[in-house]
């Protein structure tokens, strides 16, 4: 299973509370729409459209949904109100499944003959450096060394809290301040990182609006310099969202993918929020593998994200 055992029970439990909004949310409506019913007719698909939609899953993922019911209804015969839970949990999983992303199993990283290289974007308040540090001292804890890069540079109080984490949980910090090149910070992280054997370096980004015309020269500039040393890094750039926004967060995906390479998501917040359903549309829209939710504020509230696992939360009375 590699550094961390997958799901434990105290981490279901975490899950199962994180996403309590998100679940009574659905159950909730989806309770009112089953009332005096008992098959599975256009109505109650309608109402089912209605409730997805508002839990922010987003217009196209629903209704690949409502097909995927509508389709199972009638081959299977499904008419009993009853199993329309369970129904329902197997097409969002069988949906996801697709995507053909694996679901990682724990925080273990591919061992290279470099440090692995994590660039992370996102804009300010997603929950970017936190993300990071809560990363950080998942590595940390299982004995692996780790290097942070603040290359947040326009806002201080990224670099401070950045520095904040690293103090805490003894990881260094690479830094040069507040409005500095980022891109010189990545350049001294990365060079760190090599010189210490360090078997994972974790470089922060700005968070300005994502709509900013130098975001891709930025985020090219720090590849550009990071493969000075390692040409085939970064061997991740992920994405920070914050779950809370819902809709919102389906706009940022979509300019942070056109600005750079994205090749993983995290999605964080989902403790604060009605609108988990965020997950299940953003994994289903951007074929971009979700590696990480966060369902509270602990450091082990950081989850890799298990597709199974998420659907069962969802929909577990």
């Amino acid at each position: 299973m590699g550094l961390f055992s997958f799901f434990t029970r105290e981490k279901k439990e975490a899950l199962d509370k994180g996403l309590e909004k998100t679940k009574e949310n659905i159950f909730s409506k989806l309770g009112r729409a089953l009332v005096g019913k008992s098959t599975i007719d256009d109505e109650i698909l309608d109402n089912l459209e209605e409730i997805l939609i508002t839990s922010d899953v987003g217009v196209e993922t629903t209704l690949k949904i409502i097909e995927r019911i509508q389709a199972r209804v009638a081959r299977d015969k499904f008419l009993n109100t009853e199993e329309f839970d369970k129904l329902l949990r197997e097409e969002i999983i069988a949906l996801l499944a697709e995507n053909k992303t694996a679901d990682i199993e724990d925080f273990s990283l591919p061992k290279l003959s470099t440090p692995y290289v994590i660039m992370v974007v996102g804009v300010n308040g997603a929950g970017k450096t936190t993300t990071i540090g809560k990363l950080a001292a998942q590595y940390h804890n299982a004995g692996l060394k780790v290097i942070l890069g603040a290359g947040d540079t326009f806002r201080a109080a990224a670099v401070d809290q950045l520095k904040l984490w690293g103090d805490r949980i003894g990881v260094q910090v690479i830094d040069h301040g507040m409005n500095t090149d980022p891109s010189a910070v990545a350049f001294d992280a990365v060079k760190k990182a090599v010189e210490m054997k360090a078997d994972v370096v974790i470089i922060d980004t700005a968070g300005r609006l994502h709509t900013k015309v130098n975001l891709m020269n930025e985020l090219t500039k720090i590849k550009r310099v990071i493969q000075k040393f390692i040409p085939e890094a970064p061997h991740d750039v992920m994405l920070v969202l914050d779950g809370s926004t819902g809709q919102n967060a389906f706009i940022q995906a979509q300019e942070f993918t056109k600005a750079t390479e994205v090749s993983s998501l995290a999605i964080t917040k989902l403790d604060g929020t009605a609108k988990g359903g965020v997950v299940i549309g953003i994994s289903d829209q951007f074929k971009i593998p979700v590696k990480y939710i966060g369902v509270g504020e602990k450091i082990e509230d950081l989850q890799v994200f298990n597709k199974a696992e998420f659907v069962d939360s969802l929909f577990k009375k």
